[in-house]
Protein backbone atom coordinates (compact mmCIF):
# COMPACT_ATOMS: atom_id res chain seq x y z
CA UNK A 1 0.00 0.00 0.00
CA UNK A 2 1.77 3.19 -0.80
CA UNK A 3 1.08 6.15 0.88
CA UNK A 4 -0.84 9.64 -1.09
CA UNK A 5 2.05 12.00 -1.51
CA UNK A 6 1.61 15.87 0.26
CA UNK A 7 0.89 18.59 -2.16
CA UNK A 8 1.23 22.01 -1.58
CA UNK A 9 -1.29 24.60 -2.94
CA UNK A 10 0.51 24.92 -6.37
CA UNK A 11 0.28 21.14 -7.14
CA UNK A 12 -2.44 21.67 -9.83
CA UNK A 13 -0.15 24.68 -11.03
CA UNK A 14 2.93 22.17 -11.58
CA UNK A 15 0.52 20.22 -13.84
CA UNK A 16 -1.00 22.93 -15.86
CA UNK A 17 3.07 24.26 -16.52
CA UNK A 18 4.17 20.87 -17.49
CA UNK A 19 6.34 20.48 -14.64
CA UNK A 20 8.51 17.22 -13.61
CA UNK A 21 6.89 16.27 -10.55
CA UNK A 22 8.55 14.18 -8.39
CA UNK A 23 8.26 12.79 -4.73
CA UNK A 24 10.51 14.65 -2.35
CA UNK A 25 10.47 14.16 1.25
CA UNK A 26 6.93 12.53 0.77
CA UNK A 27 5.49 15.38 -1.26
CA UNK A 28 4.99 15.54 -4.63
CA UNK A 29 7.02 18.44 -5.86
CA UNK A 30 8.80 19.59 -9.28
CA UNK A 31 12.20 19.19 -10.15
CA UNK A 32 11.78 21.45 -13.12
CA UNK A 33 9.98 22.91 -15.28
CA UNK A 34 11.93 23.68 -18.35
CA UNK A 35 15.53 22.67 -17.62
CA UNK A 36 17.24 22.56 -14.35
CA UNK A 37 20.47 24.38 -16.18
CA UNK A 38 17.96 27.34 -17.49
CA UNK A 39 16.33 27.30 -14.25
CA UNK A 40 19.66 27.82 -12.00
CA UNK A 41 20.89 30.45 -14.74
CA UNK A 42 18.06 32.66 -14.60
CA UNK A 43 18.19 32.61 -10.82
CA UNK A 44 22.19 33.57 -10.74
CA UNK A 45 21.67 36.28 -13.76
CA UNK A 46 18.23 37.44 -13.13
CA UNK A 47 14.91 36.37 -10.83
CA UNK A 48 13.63 33.06 -10.05
CA UNK A 49 10.70 31.73 -7.60
CA UNK A 50 10.43 28.58 -5.85
CA UNK A 51 7.65 27.36 -4.37
CA UNK A 52 8.81 26.12 -1.09
CA UNK A 53 5.55 25.45 0.89
CA UNK A 54 6.56 22.37 1.52
CA UNK A 55 8.51 23.50 4.29
CA UNK A 56 7.12 23.53 7.82
CA UNK A 57 6.39 26.25 10.32
CA UNK A 58 5.93 25.70 14.34
CA UNK A 59 4.63 28.33 16.47
CA UNK A 60 6.31 28.70 20.02
CA UNK A 61 4.28 30.60 22.35
CA UNK A 62 4.09 31.59 26.15
CA UNK A 63 5.01 33.37 28.98
CA UNK A 64 8.50 31.02 28.88
CA UNK A 65 8.75 30.73 25.03
CA UNK A 66 12.26 32.89 25.21
CA UNK A 67 13.54 30.60 27.48
CA UNK A 68 12.40 28.13 25.64
CA UNK A 69 13.12 28.71 22.89
CA UNK A 70 16.69 29.29 24.11
CA UNK A 71 17.20 26.37 25.83
CA UNK A 72 15.76 24.08 22.44
CA UNK A 73 18.21 25.80 19.82
CA UNK A 74 21.70 26.33 19.52
CA UNK A 75 21.72 30.23 18.42
CA UNK A 76 21.73 32.96 21.06
CA UNK A 77 18.06 33.70 20.56
CA UNK A 78 17.93 36.33 23.10
CA UNK A 79 19.21 38.88 20.24
CA UNK A 80 16.01 38.80 18.10
CA UNK A 81 13.50 41.47 17.87
CA UNK A 82 10.03 41.64 15.80
CA UNK A 83 12.59 42.63 12.46
CA UNK A 84 15.48 40.04 12.96
CA UNK A 85 15.33 36.54 12.38
CA UNK A 86 18.46 34.12 13.07
CA UNK A 87 19.70 30.91 11.42
CA UNK A 88 20.20 28.16 13.95
CA UNK A 89 20.06 24.70 14.58
CA UNK A 90 18.27 21.84 17.09
CA UNK A 91 20.92 19.42 18.44
CA UNK A 92 20.82 16.52 20.34
CA UNK A 93 22.58 16.28 23.29
CA UNK A 94 25.70 14.73 21.64
CA UNK A 95 26.00 17.85 19.42
CA UNK A 96 24.33 16.25 16.12
CA UNK A 97 21.99 18.25 14.49
CA UNK A 98 18.42 16.97 14.83
CA UNK A 99 17.59 19.72 12.06
CA UNK A 100 19.02 23.62 11.15
CA UNK A 101 16.00 26.04 10.69
CA UNK A 102 14.96 29.82 10.93
CA UNK A 103 13.71 31.47 13.95
CA UNK A 104 11.76 34.42 13.68
CA UNK A 105 10.44 36.48 16.75
CA UNK A 106 6.85 37.42 15.48
CA UNK A 107 6.04 39.31 18.59
CA UNK A 108 6.75 39.43 22.88
CA UNK A 109 7.01 35.72 23.37
CA UNK A 110 6.01 34.68 19.78
CA UNK A 111 8.42 32.63 18.15
CA UNK A 112 8.29 31.28 14.55
CA UNK A 113 10.06 28.46 13.39
CA UNK A 114 10.59 27.72 9.64
CA UNK A 115 12.12 23.46 9.53
CA UNK A 116 12.58 21.38 6.93
CA UNK A 117 9.35 19.75 5.29
CA UNK A 118 11.31 15.85 6.08
CA UNK A 119 11.83 16.69 9.83
CA UNK A 120 8.73 19.18 10.64
CA UNK A 121 7.08 15.96 12.52
CA UNK A 122 10.38 14.82 13.96
CA UNK A 123 11.04 18.55 15.44
CA UNK A 124 7.52 18.73 16.57
CA UNK A 125 7.38 15.74 18.50
CA UNK A 126 11.42 16.74 19.46
CA UNK A 127 9.90 20.40 20.75
CA UNK A 128 6.95 18.78 22.80
CA UNK A 129 9.41 16.59 24.45
CA UNK A 130 11.63 18.90 26.24
CA UNK A 131 9.98 19.55 29.69
CA UNK A 132 10.26 22.51 32.14
CA UNK A 133 8.83 25.21 30.39
CA UNK A 134 5.59 27.00 29.90
CA UNK A 135 4.56 27.06 26.49
CA UNK A 136 2.50 26.16 23.63
CA UNK A 137 3.62 24.46 20.80
CA UNK A 138 1.42 24.40 17.55
CA UNK A 139 2.40 22.76 14.06
CA UNK A 140 0.98 25.40 12.12
CA UNK A 141 2.38 23.83 8.64
CA UNK A 142 -0.95 23.53 6.62
CA UNK A 143 -1.72 27.09 7.28
CA UNK A 144 1.27 28.62 5.17
CA UNK A 145 2.63 29.15 1.88
CA UNK A 146 5.81 30.16 1.48
CA UNK A 147 7.57 31.19 -1.93
CA UNK A 148 11.05 32.01 -1.96
CA UNK A 149 11.70 35.11 -4.85
CA UNK A 150 16.18 34.64 -5.61
CA UNK A 151 18.03 36.12 -8.04
CA UNK A 152 20.45 39.62 -8.87
CA UNK A 153 16.73 41.24 -9.75
CA UNK A 154 14.79 40.12 -7.10
CA UNK A 155 14.98 43.10 -4.89
CA UNK A 156 13.82 46.06 -7.77
CA UNK A 157 11.36 43.21 -8.64
CA UNK A 158 10.05 42.97 -5.05
CA UNK A 159 10.48 46.61 -4.09
CA UNK A 160 7.96 47.29 -7.34
CA UNK A 161 5.39 45.10 -5.83
CA UNK A 162 5.34 45.89 -1.69
CA UNK A 163 4.08 48.55 0.02
CA UNK A 164 7.65 49.20 2.52
CA UNK A 165 11.32 49.92 1.69
CA UNK A 166 13.36 46.96 1.31
CA UNK A 167 16.08 48.17 -0.51
CA UNK A 168 17.91 48.28 3.10
CA UNK A 169 16.95 44.80 4.05
CA UNK A 170 19.95 42.73 5.26
CA UNK A 171 20.12 38.85 5.30
CA UNK A 172 17.90 37.38 8.07
CA UNK A 173 15.97 40.72 8.18
CA UNK A 174 12.25 40.47 8.03
CA UNK A 175 9.08 42.98 8.05
CA UNK A 176 5.60 41.96 9.21
CA UNK A 177 1.95 42.74 7.49
CA UNK A 178 3.27 43.64 4.54
CA UNK A 179 0.90 44.12 1.51
CA UNK A 180 1.93 42.10 -1.81
CA UNK A 181 -0.81 41.63 -4.17
CA UNK A 182 -3.33 42.62 -2.23
CA UNK A 183 -2.58 39.75 0.45
CA UNK A 184 -0.89 40.54 3.94
CA UNK A 185 2.41 38.66 4.47
CA UNK A 186 5.52 38.19 6.03
CA UNK A 187 8.64 39.15 3.72
CA UNK A 188 12.31 37.86 4.62
CA UNK A 189 15.06 38.58 3.32
CA UNK A 190 16.41 35.48 3.18
CA UNK A 191 16.77 32.34 0.90
CA UNK A 192 18.61 28.89 -0.37
CA UNK A 193 20.45 30.12 -3.46
CA UNK A 194 23.38 31.99 -2.52
CA UNK A 195 21.82 34.98 -4.27
CA UNK A 196 19.96 37.79 -3.47
CA UNK A 197 16.31 37.75 -2.70
CA UNK A 198 12.99 36.99 -0.09
CA UNK A 199 10.97 34.73 1.41
CA UNK A 200 7.41 35.49 1.28
CA UNK A 201 4.95 33.50 3.57
CA UNK A 202 1.30 33.55 3.45
CA UNK A 203 -2.26 32.57 4.12
CA UNK A 204 -2.32 29.33 2.59
CA UNK A 205 -4.95 29.81 0.17
CA UNK A 206 -3.32 33.00 -0.34
CA UNK A 207 -0.48 31.24 -2.26
CA UNK A 208 -1.88 30.37 -5.72
CA UNK A 209 -2.38 33.97 -6.38
CA UNK A 210 0.73 35.25 -5.57
CA UNK A 211 2.82 33.10 -7.57
CA UNK A 212 0.43 34.06 -10.25
CA UNK A 213 1.66 37.14 -9.63
CA UNK A 214 5.23 36.91 -9.65
CA UNK A 215 4.91 34.62 -12.84
CA UNK A 216 3.13 37.89 -14.59
CA UNK A 217 5.83 39.77 -13.47
CA UNK A 218 8.31 37.37 -15.70
CA UNK A 219 9.63 35.56 -12.96
CA UNK A 220 11.16 31.69 -13.67
CA UNK A 221 9.53 29.04 -12.27
CA UNK A 222 12.06 27.01 -10.65
CA UNK A 223 12.17 23.90 -9.09
CA UNK A 224 13.94 21.57 -6.75
CA UNK A 225 16.96 20.35 -9.26
CA UNK A 226 18.25 24.51 -9.62
CA UNK A 227 17.36 24.85 -5.73
CA UNK A 228 20.09 22.14 -5.20
CA UNK A 229 22.40 23.03 -7.33
CA UNK A 230 22.46 26.71 -6.52
CA UNK A 231 22.62 26.15 -2.90
CA UNK A 232 25.86 23.47 -3.78
CA UNK A 233 27.64 26.21 -5.34
CA UNK A 234 26.74 28.80 -2.71
CA UNK A 235 28.30 25.66 -0.36
CA UNK A 236 24.80 25.81 1.82
CA UNK A 237 24.46 22.51 3.81
CA UNK A 238 21.37 20.00 2.93
CA UNK A 239 19.61 18.35 6.46
CA UNK A 240 20.29 14.57 5.56
CA UNK A 241 23.15 14.86 4.00
CA UNK A 242 25.59 17.27 4.87
CA UNK A 243 23.75 17.45 8.09
CA UNK A 244 22.30 14.73 10.62
CA UNK A 245 22.02 13.94 13.88
CA UNK A 246 25.69 12.20 13.41
CA UNK A 247 27.13 15.25 12.55
CA UNK A 248 27.64 18.59 14.41
CA UNK A 249 27.57 22.23 13.84
CA UNK A 250 31.12 22.60 14.14
CA UNK A 251 31.74 19.77 11.55
CA UNK A 252 29.46 20.54 8.97
CA UNK A 253 31.05 24.33 8.70
CA UNK A 254 28.50 25.99 10.53
CA UNK A 255 29.81 26.55 14.29
CA UNK A 256 28.49 30.61 13.72
CA UNK A 257 25.24 29.14 14.46
CA UNK A 258 26.28 28.23 17.43
CA UNK A 259 26.94 29.96 20.76
CA UNK A 260 28.25 27.67 23.90
CA UNK A 261 30.24 30.66 25.41
CA UNK A 262 27.07 32.09 26.39
CA UNK A 263 25.55 31.65 30.19
CA UNK A 264 22.48 30.07 28.54
CA UNK A 265 22.23 26.31 28.90
CA UNK A 266 21.10 24.29 25.78
CA UNK A 267 20.57 20.81 24.16
CA UNK A 268 24.54 20.09 23.14
CA UNK A 269 26.05 22.48 24.86
CA UNK A 270 28.70 20.55 26.83
CA UNK A 271 29.50 18.79 23.42
CA UNK A 272 29.90 21.63 21.19
CA UNK A 273 31.72 23.58 23.66
CA UNK A 274 34.38 21.54 23.56
CA UNK A 275 34.38 21.16 19.84
CA UNK A 276 34.68 25.16 19.66
CA UNK A 277 37.77 25.21 22.29
CA UNK A 278 39.36 22.12 20.83
CA UNK A 279 38.15 21.26 17.49
CA UNK A 280 35.91 18.61 15.70
CA UNK A 281 37.15 15.12 15.28
CA UNK A 282 35.89 15.88 11.42
CA UNK A 283 35.91 18.79 9.20
CA UNK A 284 33.72 19.99 5.95
CA UNK A 285 35.30 20.56 2.80
CA UNK A 286 34.84 21.86 -0.75
CA UNK A 287 35.84 19.16 -3.23
CA UNK A 288 36.48 20.01 -6.73
CA UNK A 289 37.35 17.15 -9.32
CA UNK A 290 40.71 16.99 -11.54
CA UNK A 291 39.58 13.83 -13.30
CA UNK A 292 36.40 13.11 -14.97
CA UNK A 293 33.61 12.38 -12.65
CA UNK A 294 31.02 13.60 -10.29
CA UNK A 295 31.30 13.16 -6.60
CA UNK A 296 27.84 11.39 -5.47
CA UNK A 297 27.11 11.86 -1.90
CA UNK A 298 28.13 8.60 0.19
CA UNK A 299 31.31 7.85 -1.96
CA UNK A 300 34.26 7.43 -0.25
CA UNK A 301 37.35 9.93 -0.34
CA UNK A 302 41.06 8.29 -0.01
CA UNK A 303 44.00 9.91 0.48
CA UNK A 304 46.73 9.49 -2.18
CA UNK A 305 47.60 6.69 -1.00
CA UNK A 306 44.59 5.08 -0.96
CA UNK A 307 43.89 5.51 2.45
CA UNK A 308 39.86 6.03 3.80
CA UNK A 309 39.49 9.40 4.93
CA UNK A 310 36.01 10.31 5.17
CA UNK A 311 32.84 10.26 2.21
CA UNK A 312 31.38 12.47 0.41
CA UNK A 313 27.81 14.77 1.40
CA UNK A 314 27.14 16.54 -1.66
CA UNK A 315 27.96 16.51 -5.03
CA UNK A 316 26.71 17.57 -8.28
CA UNK A 317 27.66 19.45 -12.15
CA UNK A 318 28.23 22.96 -11.16
CA UNK A 319 26.01 24.60 -14.02
CA UNK A 320 27.84 27.98 -13.15
CA UNK A 321 31.28 26.87 -14.34
CA UNK A 322 30.97 23.54 -15.60
CA UNK A 323 33.56 22.30 -13.46
CA UNK A 324 32.46 18.47 -10.83
CA UNK A 325 31.98 19.91 -7.09
CA UNK A 326 31.08 18.66 -3.62
CA UNK A 327 31.19 18.47 -0.11
CA UNK A 328 32.66 15.91 1.64
CA UNK A 329 33.51 14.79 5.28
CA UNK A 330 36.61 13.99 6.50
CA UNK A 331 39.30 13.34 9.53
CA UNK A 332 40.07 16.93 10.45
CA UNK A 333 44.04 15.27 10.56
CA UNK A 334 43.53 14.57 6.89
CA UNK A 335 42.71 18.07 5.76
CA UNK A 336 45.37 20.40 3.90
CA UNK A 337 43.39 23.04 1.11
CA UNK A 338 45.05 22.09 -2.12
CA UNK A 339 45.56 18.52 -0.87
CA UNK A 340 45.34 15.99 -3.55
CA UNK A 341 42.90 13.61 -3.00
CA UNK A 342 41.08 10.41 -4.73
CA UNK A 343 37.33 9.95 -5.17
CA UNK A 344 35.84 6.53 -5.25
CA UNK A 345 33.13 6.97 -8.06
CA UNK A 346 31.84 3.33 -8.36
CA UNK A 347 35.28 0.84 -9.03
CA UNK A 348 37.28 3.74 -10.35
CA UNK A 349 39.62 6.05 -7.65
CA UNK A 350 38.78 9.52 -9.39
CA UNK A 351 41.37 12.51 -9.00
CA UNK A 352 40.58 15.62 -6.89
CA UNK A 353 41.76 18.39 -4.59
CA UNK A 354 40.35 20.00 -1.58
CA UNK A 355 39.47 23.75 -2.05
CA UNK A 356 38.06 26.55 -0.48
CA UNK A 357 33.96 26.11 -1.15
CA UNK A 358 33.71 29.86 -2.05
CA UNK A 359 35.59 28.65 -4.83
CA UNK A 360 32.09 27.39 -6.02
CA UNK A 361 30.74 29.60 -7.97
CA UNK A 362 33.68 31.09 -10.22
Amino acid sequence: MTTELKKTPLYQTYIDQGAKVIDFSGWALPVQFSSIKEEHNAVRTKVGIFDVSHMGEIIVTGEEADQFVQYALTNDSSILNETKAQYTTLCNEKGGVVDDLVIYKLDESVYFLVVNAGNTDIDFEWLQKIEGFNVNIENKSSEYGQLAIQGPEARDLVQKLVDVNVSEMKMFEFQQKVSLFGKEVILSQSGYTGEDGFEVYCQSEDTKEIWDGFISEGVVPCGLGARDTLRLEAALPLHGQDLSEQITPYEAGIGFAVKPLIEADFIGKSVLKDQKENGAERKSIGIEMIDKGIPRTDYKILDADSNEIGYVTSGTQSPSTGKAIAIGLIKKEAFELGKDILIQVRKRQVKAKIVKKSSFKS
